[in-house]
């Protein structure tokens, strides 16, 4: 068995102070410096002599009941999904877990322990699935990141075009709830009201073609009211008015988009803004799903809203601040994987 991190780091520690008595430094001095008593200094020099007398130990205990092996094998049939153990979801659960061990190595573990256990010896965590639709094609999307999305970026650096990737989502009274500390036994409460009031956004974030800086453009509809075409050309005339130069639009596929008679009538009056489409069933290729996830799980998050005067205002404090803030709009799109990155144009947008 190998000696644990924190054996070694003693050892290391036992090895610095010998060494420092041998080159002549006073015992009182390395006592006070290691934090530890004189005597323990005289007790490491006499085991200096002897045979692995300053050496890292492996910890003593209970030898682990799931060997290397077995560990291995546990993982992959983790892998395979719970469905494949004759579970009828995909819900992988400490308490299956310690059953899928009892079957497989006769071997029974309290499910609390099981969780230690994925945790120190795997390497696992609990985490919540990422919703994929099954319409969506792995290959086209591959396809398009590594091809199609390098020839829109190619295209607008050729035209001095600033890159936008569009969006829309909608902000409800209640607020979205994360986990928060609070005393045991006594639940924390959120007041909110029980309407689903709701204010829509659209915003993108924008890229230079000169200087690579990131930028943030949004705007708020009324309040109730979902986003139509006539609110995207709306938009779009904000975001050419704001950035002051051509434009390539990379936005999804929804019908108030590209398809839309008003927009296709707007893009034919302005040539100079071009657009272009995300692959299907791939929202997390736009950056600008990050800057509804970080409003809502983050500055508003546990926030009840007074009314929807309140969120409305609230929302443009958030999205305001994050616009003061480059390094998020820079990690929004590295977060989506799109190849930004040194062999184009847009390197190091900041």
């Amino acid at each position: 068995m190998k000696p644990s991190t924190k054996a070694l780091e003693l050892e290391r520690r036992r090895r610095h102070a010998v060494a420092l008595l041998h080159q002549g430094e006073s015992p009182t001095v390395v006592a006070r410096m290691l934090g530890v008593h004189r005597v323990t200094l005289y007790r490491w020099l006499d085991q200096e002599h002897r045979p692995g007398g300053l050496a890292a130990r492996p910890r003593r205990g209970q030898p682990p009941r799931l060997s290397d092996r077995q560990l291995q094998q546990l993982e992959q049939l983790l892998l395979r999904g719970p469905k494949a153990h004759g579970w009828p979801n995909d819900l992988w659960t400490c308490r299956r877990i310690a059953e899928l061990i009892r079957r497989r190595f006769g071997i029974s573990y309290h499910p609390d322990h099981v969780g230690r256990l994925l945790h120190a010896r795997l390497r696992w965590s609990c985490q919540k699935p990422q919703r994929r639709a099954r319409e969506r094609s792995d290959a086209a999307i591959d396809f398009w990141v590594h091809h199609e999305f390098p020839r829109i970026v190619e295209e607008a650096r050729q035209r001095g075009a600033h890159l936008a990737f569009v969006d829309e989502s909608g902000y409800f009274l209640l607020a979205a709830v994360r986990r928060t500390w609070g005393p045991q036994g006594d639940m924390p409460i959120l007041p909110a009201w029980d309407r689903r009031d709701r204010i829509s956004v659209i915003s993108a974030i924008t890229v230079s073609p000169v200087r690579q800086r990131l930028g943030l453009c949004f705007r708020l509809l009324p309040t109730n009211s979902n986003a139509q075409a006539e609110d995207v050309v709306d938009f779009l005339r904000l975001l050419k008015a704001t950035v002051k130069g051509p434009l390539t639009i990379v936005w999804d596929r929804h019908r108030i988009h590209g398809r839309a008679g008003v927009v296709k009538a707007y893009l034919t009056e302005h040539p100079e803004v071009v657009t272009e489409d995300f692959p299907g069933y791939a929202p997390e290729l736009n950056p600008t799903e990050q800057v509804w996830n970080w409003t809502k799980r983050g500055p508003l998050a546990n926030r009840a809203a007074e009314d929807s005067d309140w969120l409305f205002d609230q929302l443009v404090e958030s999205l305001v601040d994050l616009q003061q803030q480059p390094d998020l709009l820079t990690a929004f799109i590295e977060h989506s994987g799109l190849p930004l990155n040194q062999d184009n144009c847009f390197a190091n947008a900041a």
